[in-house]
């Protein structure tokens, strides 16, 4: 696991994300033609420049996995490269309440400037970090993959989807330019979409991009013998109901993997896992997890 800072788009969001909670203030001119560091209003006019703080961030509540604290880190030492940031419990470490997760040492101005930022990017990682966890968990036994989709916040998806793979769960397509995925919509517009001719679709996709996966959605047992006559990579199993995923299992069996599809809950992962499929995509994990309750506390020596 890779840390997300790495990213190119990690590093603008983060920069991005400062500029929007402390404003136009940070580019401008203060006396004798110094420039202002990263503006907080109410730190500027009420903490002593010269005062340090010490203290960490936790979360309150049980079971939170943690994904982000490398973010957090970045926005730190983006407004104050001095401050001291240690992590104590890396990403996809699972942390008890108020048991620490990285410490922190520096000004206190530059805490103050950098606490919401990095809590905000924290507080949703985690969350979906913890939800994707619950799913894992859930499927082990099956050893059934749990997949992200694109159903994310923009702008944000390198993080959302780093988040994912903290919980122990697996990307999907990062967009739609690393696969080739064929949805209904798509279908629909291919030559009328006749449903005993997916074959030919995926042929004509593996002719335009013949690096890419192919991956096909179907709806029904007749769907799915027509697209496995061109053994795409995956078939997805959209909406269907757990006898005819067996069959589809079943079907493709040493030919296409299987990924489930569809509104699948927590309650319903297991039962889902039980008939074989490859892999489970679940689009709540990005875009209905929520957020993880955490805190920053610390004091001025």
């Amino acid at each position: 696991m890779k840390d997300v800072m790495l990213s190119p788009r990690a590093k603008a969001a983060v920069a991005f994300a400062l500029s929007e909670d402390l404003g136009d203030a940070c580019r401008l001119v203060g006396p004798r033609g110094r420039p202002l560091r990263l503006c907080d209003a109410t730190s500027e006019a009420l903490v002593d420049p010269a005062a340090v703080a010490t203290g960490e961030i936790y979360a309150k509540g049980s079971g939170c996995v943690v994904a982000g604290a490398t973010v957090a880190r970045a926005v730190m030492k983006a407004v104050d490269p001095k401050v001291k940031v240690t992590i104590l419990k890396p990403d996809g470490s699972e942390v008890d309440p108020k048991e620490p997760i990285l410490t922190f040492r520096g000004k206190a101005r530059s805490i103050l400037a950098a606490e919401r930022t990095a809590l905000n990017f924290m507080q949703r990682m985690c969350a979906t970090a913890t939800l994707a966890k619950k799913f894992v968990d859930a499927t082990k036994r099956y050893g059934t993959l749990i997949l992200d989709t694109r159903k994310t916040t923009p702008g944000l998806r390198v993080f959302e989807k780093y988040a994912v793979t903290c919980g122990g769960g697996t990307n999907h397509r990062m967009g739609m330019y690393d696969r080739v995925l064929m949805k209904d919509n798509h279908r629909r517009l291919w030559k009328g979409g006749n449903p005993d001719e997916l074959d030919k679709a995926v042929v004509a996709a593996r002719k335009a991009f013949p690096k890419l996966a192919v991956e096909v959605e179907v709806e029904s047992l007749r769907e799915c013998a027509s697209a496995l006559r061109a053994k795409p990579e995956w078939i997805m199993l959209d909406n269907m109901s757990i006898s005819d995923m067996k069959k589809c299992v079943k079907m493709c069996r040493g030919i296409s993997l299987t990924e489930a599809s569809g509104g699948i809950t927590l309650d319903r992962a297991r039962e889902v896992a039980a008939t074989g499929v490859t892999a489970i995509s679940l689009g709540c994990l990005t875009h209905s997890a929520g957020s993880v309750d955490l805190s920053l506390e610390w004091r001025v020596v």
